[in-house]
């Protein structure tokens, strides 16, 4: 029974269908959907049925299971559980819909014609080969976004490893803010004497946001994803995008500012000003790089 199947290996909390039979037509219904995009992929339906209980989204309040299914792409978590299997026709599909563009999508990063080939071949063994510690990777994309914009950030994270790479390391830690020069001789000397304190404080900032929220500044600061597509990935419209952005920066800009005034004793118009002047400056992908560093580069779509 797929509704069995579904309940013994969902991971959330999710109010419980009021007619299980009607829940079973559902889950039979979703996977007769997802195979039609992909005839050629011979899934059979009870594991499809555990892979898409497993990636459930988590709703707080828990919502009906029905609402949280239809945010889901789930013919690409069809292709997906199917790879994750090491199925043939599957992984072919993968490589012919998804991988093929990847080198159109890495080209603003202007990547030597090797080194471009060979980020997408890393790309194609991290995402399809298992490893000794288990699956391939594929099997953590979760089906809420499009698959290829997952892809994307994948193969955009590989191009930013290998850039820095090739790059000669700093001579000492270069923080997570570039302060930015002004002929304000106050100002400067603030700077100067509270480099760190600001920095510590940005930190402390950055790590009061939600998960949603950092992993949505990762994705454009670091990632260099645009608002166009942000605004695919997470199936809202650009203006969602802008305004996400705008509030989570803004909760940045006065919790460093909070926390600055506490620690230092300095008036609020005086740190108004100097974090006014570093705003526009602010480099988020330095302070965003050491936060994605520790989820091994690894997107969380």
């Amino acid at each position: 029974m797929l509704a069995a199947t579904f309940l013994a290996h969902v991971k959330v909390r999710f109010l419980p269908p009021a007619d299980p039979l009607a829940f079973e037509g559902l889950l039979l219904q979703h996977w007769e959907s997802a195979r039609a995009k992909w005839p050629t992929v011979a899934l059979s339906a009870e594991p499809f049925v555990t892979h898409l209980a497993e990636r459930l989204p988590e709703a707080r309040p828990p919502s009906p299971v029905e609402p949280l299914l239809e945010q889901l792409s789930l013919a690409e978590l069809y292709l997906a559980c199917a790879c994750t299997r090491g199925m043939a026709s599957a992984l072919e599909l993968f490589d012919r819909h998804y991988l093929s563009k990847l080198p159109g999508l890495l080209r603003g990063h202007k990547l030597p014609t090797a080194t471009l080939d060979d980020v997408c071949q890393q790309v194609r063994v991290k995402l399809l080969v298992p490893t000794p510690e288990g699956g391939p990777k594929i099997s953590e994309y979760t089906g809420r976004g499009a698959l290829l914009s997952w892809v994307r950030v994948t193969g955009v994270r590989a191009a930013i490893k290998h850039q820095l790479g090739e790059k000669p390391a700093p001579e000492e830690d270069s923080g997570d803010i570039d302060l930015p020069t002004e002929d304000n001789t106050e100002l400067e000397l603030i700077k100067r004497r509270h480099q760190v304190e600001f920095r510590q404080a940005v930190r402390e900032a950055f790590a009061t946001l939600s998960d949603e929220d950092r992993h949505r500044l990762r994705l454009y600061f670091v990632d260099q994803l645009s608002m166009y597509e942000l605004a695919a990935l997470f199936r809202v419209n650009q203006s969602t995008i802008s305004r996400w952005l705008k509030t989570t920066r803004q909760t940045i800009y006065e919790e460093t500012q909070r926390r600055l005034e506490k620690r230092l004793g300095l008036s609020h118009r005086d740190f108004k000003s100097f974090l006014a002047t570093l705003e526009s400056r602010m480099h988020m992908s330095q302070l965003l790089s050491e936060e994605t560093k520790q989820e091994d580069g690894e997107p969380r779509s």
